[in-house]
């Protein structure tokens, strides 16, 4: 899929193929982008995460990858779901446009597995800045002002479980998980605008410790009716 960025800039290109494909050479090419965000995971460490999920997309801008995350699509207790594991988008003036690019691919193959459906959009952030992947979808939890539900709540314990979290490291009233010391297997994104967070969104993440390694295990709703506009 290409994504114009205007006139005289190169396109943005996604592609997402089988994580059992990836090359030697793309790995490399992800752990380049983890070496200049926080987390600085090896290409050894993203092969064995490849063992874990069934689809990568990789974003690129030329011949530049940009951008990179694990996902699969799957039904949980019957219900429609795109997980994402591991993901990161680089440090470049144009991540906006990359993160949509991300963003968009992974709707547009939900809508392809799961048609006329609502999808769970699951994931791990350790910063607010995480949200903005979240911007077309709909009750997101947890969210400012909402307190969540019981059945919310066994979502967060579910995901966490999928996301391979402890249940004694997971609090399912905060949706926060407790780290090991070294950086999650998250999605990792910077804002261009960080100034520009809903400051109570930012409050979520309060005694989210990223020294500790901690992550919050969040989801969100893509409509049936938003996805179809993608298929």
């Amino acid at each position: 899929m290409d994504i114009p960025l205007g006139a005289g800039r190169m396109a943005i290109e996604v592609t997402t193929k089988d994580c059992t494909a990836l090359s030697d050479a793309e790995l490399a090419e992800m752990a380049d982008i983890c070496a200049e965000g926080p987390s600085h995971f090896e290409a050894g460490l993203l092969s064995k995460q490849a063992e874990a999920w069934v689809l990568v997309s990789l974003v690129r801008e030329g011949r530049l990858l940009r951008a990179f995350s694990y996902c699969t699509l799957e039904r949980i207790g019957g219900t429609p779901c795109v997980l994402i594991g591991v993901a990161s988008v680089r440090r470049t003036s144009k991540r906006d446009s990359v993160l949509r690019a991300l963003v968009t691919e992974m709707q547009r193959r939900a809508v392809l597995a799961f048609p006329d459906e609502d999808v769970l959009v699951g994931t791990r952030f350790t910063t607010a800045a995480g949200f903005e992947t979240y911007r077309s979808l709909v009750d997101i939890v947890p969210r400012p002002g909402h307190t969540a539900t019981g059945e919310e709540r066994a979502w967060g314990r579910r995901l966490a479980k999928r996301f391979g979290v402890e249940s004694s490291a997971y609090d399912d009233r905060s949706f926060i998980a407790r780290g090991d010391n070294a950086f999650p297997l998250a999605f990792d994104h910077e804002s261009l605008k960080p100034e520009a967070l809903d400051a109570e969104v930012v409050a979520l993440f309060g005694k989210v410790d990223d020294s500790r390694g901690d992550s919050l295990v969040a989801f969100g709703w893509a409509m049936a009716e938003d996805l179809a506009k993608l298929g």
